[in-house]
Protein backbone atom coordinates (compact mmCIF):
# COMPACT_ATOMS: atom_id res chain seq x y z
CA UNK A 1 0.00 0.00 0.00
CA UNK A 2 2.78 2.56 0.51
CA UNK A 3 4.64 1.85 -2.40
CA UNK A 4 1.22 2.46 -4.51
CA UNK A 5 0.78 5.76 -2.72
CA UNK A 6 4.04 6.50 -3.23
CA UNK A 7 3.67 5.93 -7.47
CA UNK A 8 0.66 8.27 -7.01
CA UNK A 9 1.31 10.93 -5.29
CA UNK A 10 3.84 12.24 -7.81
CA UNK A 11 1.37 11.28 -10.92
CA UNK A 12 -1.45 13.27 -9.26
CA UNK A 13 1.45 16.41 -8.96
CA UNK A 14 1.98 16.13 -12.89
CA UNK A 15 -1.89 16.15 -13.64
CA UNK A 16 -2.29 19.21 -11.18
CA UNK A 17 0.29 20.83 -12.91
CA UNK A 18 -1.04 19.76 -16.22
CA UNK A 19 -4.53 20.50 -15.68
CA UNK A 20 -3.03 24.53 -14.47
CA UNK A 21 -0.49 24.44 -17.52
CA UNK A 22 -3.81 23.99 -19.47
CA UNK A 23 -6.47 26.32 -17.51
CA UNK A 24 -3.18 28.88 -17.88
CA UNK A 25 -3.63 28.49 -21.50
CA UNK A 26 -6.93 28.71 -22.34
CA UNK A 27 -7.60 31.87 -20.24
CA UNK A 28 -4.90 33.30 -21.87
CA UNK A 29 -1.66 35.86 -20.20
CA UNK A 30 -2.22 38.67 -18.43
CA UNK A 31 -2.25 42.16 -20.15
CA UNK A 32 -2.81 45.35 -18.83
CA UNK A 33 -6.49 47.31 -19.60
CA UNK A 34 -8.28 50.01 -18.59
CA UNK A 35 -11.36 50.37 -17.52
CA UNK A 36 -13.26 52.69 -19.28
CA UNK A 37 -15.25 55.95 -17.09
CA UNK A 38 -16.98 59.08 -16.88
CA UNK A 39 -14.73 61.96 -16.16
CA UNK A 40 -13.44 65.63 -16.74
CA UNK A 41 -10.98 66.06 -19.97
CA UNK A 42 -9.63 68.99 -21.16
CA UNK A 43 -8.42 69.38 -24.96
CA UNK A 44 -5.34 70.90 -25.35
CA UNK A 45 -2.53 71.87 -27.94
CA UNK A 46 0.92 71.95 -26.15
CA UNK A 47 3.91 73.98 -28.19
CA UNK A 48 7.09 75.62 -26.59
CA UNK A 49 7.70 79.17 -27.64
CA UNK A 50 9.82 82.35 -26.11
CA UNK A 51 9.05 85.20 -23.88
CA UNK A 52 8.73 88.34 -25.63
CA UNK A 53 7.60 92.38 -25.16
CA UNK A 54 5.45 94.02 -27.52
CA UNK A 55 8.37 95.78 -29.27
CA UNK A 56 11.97 96.47 -28.55
CA UNK A 57 13.90 99.75 -28.86
CA UNK A 58 17.20 101.01 -30.12
CA UNK A 59 18.65 104.09 -28.67
CA UNK A 60 21.51 106.06 -30.85
CA UNK A 61 23.57 109.31 -30.67
CA UNK A 62 22.33 111.62 -33.16
CA UNK A 63 25.91 113.39 -33.10
CA UNK A 64 29.68 112.00 -32.67
CA UNK A 65 30.68 113.02 -29.62
CA UNK A 66 33.07 111.05 -26.66
CA UNK A 67 31.26 109.33 -23.62
CA UNK A 68 32.12 110.83 -20.28
CA UNK A 69 28.67 109.15 -18.93
CA UNK A 70 27.06 106.29 -18.37
CA UNK A 71 24.04 106.15 -16.16
CA UNK A 72 22.15 102.97 -16.65
CA UNK A 73 22.76 98.95 -16.62
CA UNK A 74 21.58 95.96 -18.06
CA UNK A 75 18.11 94.88 -16.18
CA UNK A 76 17.19 98.23 -15.09
CA UNK A 77 13.88 100.03 -15.84
CA UNK A 78 13.95 103.78 -17.36
CA UNK A 79 11.42 105.74 -17.64
CA UNK A 80 10.42 108.20 -20.79
CA UNK A 81 12.98 111.16 -20.81
CA UNK A 82 15.43 109.42 -18.47
CA UNK A 83 18.92 110.39 -18.98
CA UNK A 84 20.87 107.16 -20.31
CA UNK A 85 24.38 108.75 -21.02
CA UNK A 86 25.81 111.79 -21.59
CA UNK A 87 28.27 112.93 -24.05
CA UNK A 88 31.62 115.74 -23.89
CA UNK A 89 29.38 118.97 -24.80
CA UNK A 90 31.91 121.76 -24.21
CA UNK A 91 31.19 124.06 -27.45
CA UNK A 92 27.16 123.28 -27.48
CA UNK A 93 28.02 124.34 -24.06
CA UNK A 94 29.63 127.83 -25.04
CA UNK A 95 26.60 127.94 -27.87
CA UNK A 96 23.86 127.38 -24.90
CA UNK A 97 25.82 130.60 -22.80
CA UNK A 98 26.31 132.98 -25.83
CA UNK A 99 22.48 132.76 -26.51
CA UNK A 100 21.43 133.16 -22.67
CA UNK A 101 23.69 135.89 -22.30
CA UNK A 102 22.29 137.73 -25.18
CA UNK A 103 19.11 137.23 -24.49
CA UNK A 104 19.98 138.48 -20.66
CA UNK A 105 21.34 141.34 -22.51
CA UNK A 106 18.05 142.43 -23.93
CA UNK A 107 15.93 141.97 -21.13
CA UNK A 108 18.44 144.16 -18.94
CA UNK A 109 19.83 146.64 -21.27
CA UNK A 110 18.87 146.34 -25.19
CA UNK A 111 14.92 146.73 -24.21
CA UNK A 112 15.27 149.55 -21.20
CA UNK A 113 17.23 151.50 -23.12
CA UNK A 114 15.22 151.45 -26.53
CA UNK A 115 11.80 152.26 -23.93
CA UNK A 116 13.97 155.55 -22.34
CA UNK A 117 14.74 156.31 -25.96
CA UNK A 118 11.34 156.19 -27.03
CA UNK A 119 10.05 158.72 -24.73
CA UNK A 120 12.70 160.68 -25.16
CA UNK A 121 12.04 160.80 -28.78
CA UNK A 122 8.31 161.64 -28.02
CA UNK A 123 9.33 164.48 -25.98
CA UNK A 124 11.72 166.15 -28.30
CA UNK A 125 8.96 165.35 -30.70
CA UNK A 126 6.65 167.23 -28.79
CA UNK A 127 9.24 170.22 -27.88
CA UNK A 128 10.04 170.76 -31.99
CA UNK A 129 6.08 170.69 -32.82
CA UNK A 130 4.99 173.37 -30.29
CA UNK A 131 8.06 175.50 -31.74
CA UNK A 132 7.23 174.87 -34.99
CA UNK A 133 3.85 176.21 -34.46
CA UNK A 134 4.76 179.36 -32.60
CA UNK A 135 7.26 179.97 -35.47
CA UNK A 136 4.63 179.77 -37.86
CA UNK A 137 2.41 182.20 -36.14
CA UNK A 138 5.27 184.63 -35.70
CA UNK A 139 6.37 184.11 -39.35
CA UNK A 140 2.54 185.34 -40.50
CA UNK A 141 2.33 188.34 -38.02
CA UNK A 142 6.08 189.48 -39.77
CA UNK A 143 7.94 188.72 -36.62
CA UNK A 144 9.83 186.23 -37.32
CA UNK A 145 11.99 185.66 -40.61
CA UNK A 146 11.40 182.82 -43.32
CA UNK A 147 14.68 181.78 -42.26
CA UNK A 148 14.07 181.07 -38.46
CA UNK A 149 10.81 179.24 -39.64
CA UNK A 150 12.45 176.67 -42.09
CA UNK A 151 14.84 176.05 -39.23
CA UNK A 152 11.51 175.62 -36.89
CA UNK A 153 10.08 173.17 -39.43
CA UNK A 154 13.19 171.24 -40.27
CA UNK A 155 13.70 170.71 -36.37
CA UNK A 156 10.00 169.43 -36.05
CA UNK A 157 10.98 167.02 -39.05
CA UNK A 158 14.08 165.47 -37.34
CA UNK A 159 12.04 164.80 -34.24
CA UNK A 160 9.59 163.10 -35.47
CA UNK A 161 12.76 160.80 -37.72
CA UNK A 162 13.98 160.55 -34.51
CA UNK A 163 10.79 159.66 -33.10
CA UNK A 164 10.48 156.92 -36.18
CA UNK A 165 13.48 155.10 -35.48
CA UNK A 166 13.09 154.79 -31.62
CA UNK A 167 9.65 153.50 -32.05
CA UNK A 168 11.27 150.98 -34.90
CA UNK A 169 13.55 149.94 -31.92
CA UNK A 170 11.30 149.21 -29.37
CA UNK A 171 9.21 147.60 -31.55
CA UNK A 172 11.89 144.98 -32.15
CA UNK A 173 12.68 145.22 -28.50
CA UNK A 174 9.53 144.95 -27.21
CA UNK A 175 8.26 141.32 -24.79
CA UNK A 176 7.47 139.15 -28.31
CA UNK A 177 9.17 141.49 -30.65
CA UNK A 178 11.36 140.27 -33.48
CA UNK A 179 14.63 140.82 -31.46
CA UNK A 180 13.33 138.71 -28.65
CA UNK A 181 11.94 135.88 -31.13
CA UNK A 182 15.33 135.79 -32.42
CA UNK A 183 17.08 135.59 -29.08
CA UNK A 184 14.43 132.41 -28.28
CA UNK A 185 15.11 130.78 -31.79
CA UNK A 186 18.80 130.99 -30.61
CA UNK A 187 18.44 129.81 -27.60
CA UNK A 188 16.12 127.21 -28.60
CA UNK A 189 18.84 125.91 -30.66
CA UNK A 190 21.61 126.27 -28.57
CA UNK A 191 19.74 124.17 -25.82
CA UNK A 192 18.61 121.44 -28.96
CA UNK A 193 22.36 120.75 -29.70
CA UNK A 194 22.67 120.80 -26.15
CA UNK A 195 20.34 117.64 -25.92
CA UNK A 196 21.82 115.51 -28.15
CA UNK A 197 25.18 115.06 -26.08
CA UNK A 198 22.87 113.85 -23.55
CA UNK A 199 20.78 110.67 -24.70
CA UNK A 200 17.37 109.87 -23.23
CA UNK A 201 15.34 107.21 -22.82
CA UNK A 202 12.05 107.75 -25.56
CA UNK A 203 10.07 105.42 -23.83
CA UNK A 204 9.32 103.30 -20.71
CA UNK A 205 11.27 99.80 -20.75
CA UNK A 206 14.12 97.70 -19.83
CA UNK A 207 17.61 98.29 -20.50
CA UNK A 208 18.12 94.54 -22.58
CA UNK A 209 21.41 95.63 -23.92
CA UNK A 210 24.19 98.24 -23.23
CA UNK A 211 27.44 98.95 -26.31
CA UNK A 212 29.16 101.45 -24.70
CA UNK A 213 31.60 102.55 -22.49
CA UNK A 214 32.88 105.66 -21.09
CA UNK A 215 35.79 107.10 -23.10
CA UNK A 216 34.14 105.15 -26.36
CA UNK A 217 33.51 107.86 -29.17
CA UNK A 218 30.01 107.27 -30.78
CA UNK A 219 28.90 108.13 -34.14
CA UNK A 220 25.30 108.90 -35.36
CA UNK A 221 22.74 105.78 -35.89
CA UNK A 222 25.13 103.90 -33.49
CA UNK A 223 22.96 101.47 -31.33
CA UNK A 224 23.54 102.19 -27.52
CA UNK A 225 20.89 100.95 -25.62
CA UNK A 226 18.53 98.54 -26.54
CA UNK A 227 15.13 99.04 -24.44
CA UNK A 228 12.41 96.64 -24.14
CA UNK A 229 8.84 98.71 -24.38
CA UNK A 230 7.23 98.03 -20.88
CA UNK A 231 3.85 96.79 -21.60
CA UNK A 232 1.64 93.23 -21.39
CA UNK A 233 4.17 90.27 -21.49
CA UNK A 234 3.62 87.70 -24.35
CA UNK A 235 4.79 84.51 -25.50
CA UNK A 236 5.33 83.84 -29.21
CA UNK A 237 4.01 80.28 -29.68
CA UNK A 238 4.62 78.43 -33.07
CA UNK A 239 1.99 75.37 -33.47
CA UNK A 240 1.56 73.28 -36.08
CA UNK A 241 -1.03 74.06 -38.75
CA UNK A 242 -3.07 71.03 -37.94
CA UNK A 243 -4.14 72.06 -34.69
CA UNK A 244 -5.44 75.22 -36.52
CA UNK A 245 -9.18 73.99 -36.46
CA UNK A 246 -9.28 73.51 -32.58
CA UNK A 247 -7.50 77.39 -31.62
CA UNK A 248 -9.92 80.88 -31.39
CA UNK A 249 -8.74 84.06 -29.32
CA UNK A 250 -9.66 83.82 -25.64
CA UNK A 251 -8.78 80.30 -24.67
CA UNK A 252 -7.21 80.35 -21.20
CA UNK A 253 -3.31 78.93 -21.25
CA UNK A 254 -1.08 77.27 -18.53
CA UNK A 255 2.91 78.06 -19.00
CA UNK A 256 6.28 77.02 -17.38
CA UNK A 257 9.56 77.40 -18.36
CA UNK A 258 13.02 75.51 -18.60
CA UNK A 259 14.43 77.53 -16.15
CA UNK A 260 11.61 77.16 -13.61
CA UNK A 261 9.94 73.90 -14.55
CA UNK A 262 8.40 73.53 -11.22
CA UNK A 263 6.56 77.14 -11.27
CA UNK A 264 3.48 77.91 -13.44
CA UNK A 265 1.61 80.57 -14.55
CA UNK A 266 -1.67 81.78 -16.47
CA UNK A 267 -1.53 83.17 -19.94
CA UNK A 268 -4.56 84.17 -22.66
CA UNK A 269 -4.30 83.14 -26.92
CA UNK A 270 -4.88 86.80 -27.90
CA UNK A 271 -3.72 86.63 -31.41
CA UNK A 272 -3.25 83.90 -34.22
CA UNK A 273 -0.97 84.79 -37.48
CA UNK A 274 -2.94 85.81 -40.49
CA UNK A 275 -0.50 83.21 -42.22
CA UNK A 276 0.96 79.85 -42.19
CA UNK A 277 4.82 79.80 -42.03
CA UNK A 278 5.60 77.30 -45.29
CA UNK A 279 8.90 76.61 -44.32
CA UNK A 280 7.84 74.98 -40.85
CA UNK A 281 4.44 74.32 -41.52
CA UNK A 282 3.23 76.17 -38.01
CA UNK A 283 1.79 79.28 -36.99
CA UNK A 284 2.15 81.58 -34.71
CA UNK A 285 0.15 82.39 -31.49
CA UNK A 286 0.50 85.27 -29.33
CA UNK A 287 -0.42 84.30 -25.49
CA UNK A 288 -0.50 87.51 -22.55
CA UNK A 289 0.73 87.14 -19.67
CA UNK A 290 -1.52 89.01 -17.21
CA UNK A 291 0.43 88.84 -13.83
CA UNK A 292 4.02 87.93 -15.30
CA UNK A 293 5.85 86.61 -12.46
CA UNK A 294 9.09 88.50 -10.96
CA UNK A 295 11.50 85.80 -12.49
CA UNK A 296 9.92 85.79 -16.36
CA UNK A 297 12.83 87.19 -18.51
CA UNK A 298 12.84 88.30 -22.18
CA UNK A 299 13.94 85.24 -24.61
CA UNK A 300 13.01 82.41 -21.68
CA UNK A 301 11.68 79.21 -23.57
CA UNK A 302 8.27 78.91 -22.03
CA UNK A 303 6.17 75.39 -22.83
CA UNK A 304 2.62 76.27 -23.09
CA UNK A 305 -0.69 73.79 -22.79
CA UNK A 306 -3.48 75.98 -24.56
CA UNK A 307 -6.92 74.53 -23.37
CA UNK A 308 -9.27 74.47 -26.32
CA UNK A 309 -12.02 72.53 -24.98
CA UNK A 310 -13.25 71.05 -21.86
CA UNK A 311 -16.00 68.34 -20.56
CA UNK A 312 -17.11 68.25 -17.20
CA UNK A 313 -18.13 64.32 -18.25
CA UNK A 314 -16.77 62.53 -20.75
CA UNK A 315 -16.22 58.82 -21.34
CA UNK A 316 -12.52 58.64 -21.24
CA UNK A 317 -10.08 56.06 -23.05
CA UNK A 318 -6.21 56.34 -22.78
CA UNK A 319 -4.36 56.76 -25.85
CA UNK A 320 -2.36 53.89 -25.40
CA UNK A 321 -5.42 51.57 -25.95
CA UNK A 322 -6.48 53.23 -29.48
CA UNK A 323 -5.29 51.72 -32.98
CA UNK A 324 -5.74 52.69 -36.08
CA UNK A 325 -6.29 55.91 -35.33
CA UNK A 326 -7.38 58.19 -38.36
CA UNK A 327 -9.09 61.47 -37.69
CA UNK A 328 -11.90 61.05 -35.21
CA UNK A 329 -12.19 57.39 -35.86
CA UNK A 330 -10.05 54.17 -34.39
CA UNK A 331 -10.47 50.95 -32.89
CA UNK A 332 -9.99 49.19 -29.40
CA UNK A 333 -9.76 45.87 -28.34
CA UNK A 334 -12.61 44.92 -25.50
CA UNK A 335 -12.05 41.93 -23.22
CA UNK A 336 -15.28 40.22 -23.46
CA UNK A 337 -15.62 36.73 -21.72
CA UNK A 338 -12.35 36.46 -21.62
CA UNK A 339 -11.50 37.30 -24.91
CA UNK A 340 -10.08 40.25 -26.81
CA UNK A 341 -12.75 41.94 -29.74
CA UNK A 342 -12.14 44.59 -32.07
CA UNK A 343 -14.74 47.11 -31.69
CA UNK A 344 -14.66 50.43 -34.11
CA UNK A 345 -15.14 54.02 -31.82
CA UNK A 346 -15.85 57.42 -32.81
CA UNK A 347 -13.63 60.42 -30.86
CA UNK A 348 -14.39 63.45 -29.36
CA UNK A 349 -11.85 66.00 -27.59
CA UNK A 350 -8.12 64.97 -27.50
CA UNK A 351 -6.79 65.78 -24.22
CA UNK A 352 -2.85 65.44 -23.19
CA UNK A 353 -2.51 60.98 -22.98
CA UNK A 354 -6.57 60.76 -23.26
CA UNK A 355 -9.04 61.02 -25.68
CA UNK A 356 -13.02 61.13 -25.56
CA UNK A 357 -15.33 58.56 -27.05
CA UNK A 358 -18.64 59.03 -28.29
CA UNK A 359 -19.66 56.10 -30.12
CA UNK A 360 -18.54 52.44 -29.73
CA UNK A 361 -18.30 52.23 -25.71
CA UNK A 362 -19.72 52.36 -22.30
CA UNK A 363 -19.08 52.87 -19.08
CA UNK A 364 -17.48 49.84 -17.55
CA UNK A 365 -16.08 48.38 -20.82
CA UNK A 366 -12.68 47.05 -20.19
CA UNK A 367 -10.17 47.76 -23.37
CA UNK A 368 -6.68 46.48 -23.41
CA UNK A 369 -3.77 48.28 -23.81
CA UNK A 370 -0.88 45.89 -25.22
CA UNK A 371 -0.27 46.64 -28.80
CA UNK A 372 0.70 42.76 -28.92
CA UNK A 373 -2.06 41.25 -28.51
CA UNK A 374 -4.58 40.31 -31.52
CA UNK A 375 -8.20 40.65 -32.12
CA UNK A 376 -9.89 36.97 -30.57
CA UNK A 377 -7.14 35.89 -28.44
CA UNK A 378 -8.07 34.88 -24.93
CA UNK A 379 -6.10 37.07 -22.12
CA UNK A 380 -6.70 38.20 -18.68
CA UNK A 381 -7.26 42.02 -17.81
CA UNK A 382 -4.75 43.76 -15.05
CA UNK A 383 -6.33 47.12 -14.65
CA UNK A 384 -4.77 50.07 -14.68
CA UNK A 385 -4.83 53.52 -13.03
CA UNK A 386 -6.13 55.98 -15.98
CA UNK A 387 -3.51 58.72 -15.82
CA UNK A 388 -4.22 61.70 -13.96
CA UNK A 389 -3.46 64.37 -16.89
CA UNK A 390 -6.90 62.69 -18.78
CA UNK A 391 -8.80 65.00 -16.10
CA UNK A 392 -6.97 67.61 -15.33
CA UNK A 393 -3.77 70.23 -16.84
CA UNK A 394 -0.92 69.77 -14.82
CA UNK A 395 0.95 72.94 -13.23
CA UNK A 396 4.25 71.85 -14.58
CA UNK A 397 5.83 69.06 -16.25
CA UNK A 398 8.62 68.78 -19.63
CA UNK A 399 8.27 70.66 -22.47
CA UNK A 400 5.97 68.97 -24.77
CA UNK A 401 5.17 69.39 -28.93
CA UNK A 402 1.64 70.17 -29.94
CA UNK A 403 -0.59 66.77 -30.44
Amino acid sequence: MPRRLLWFLPALLVLLLLAWWTTQRWLGPRVPAYRVQQRPLLQDVLATGRVITPSRVNVASEITGVVVQRLVERGERVAPGQLLLRLRSDQADAQLTQARAALAQLLQQTRPQARAALRSAESALQLADAQARRARAQAASGALSRQALEQAEQAKQAALQQRHAAAAAWQAARPGGALQRQLDAELRAARAVRARSEIRAGVAGEVLTRNVEVGDTVTPGQVLFTLARAGATEISLPVDEQNLQHLATGQPARCITDAYPGRGFDARLVFIAPAVDTSSGTIELRLRVAQPPSWLRQDMTTSCDVITARRAHALVVPDDALRARRGDAAQVLVLHRGKALARSVRLGLRGLVASEVLRGLRAGDVVIADRAVRAGQRVRATLQRLPDSAAAMPDAGAPAASH
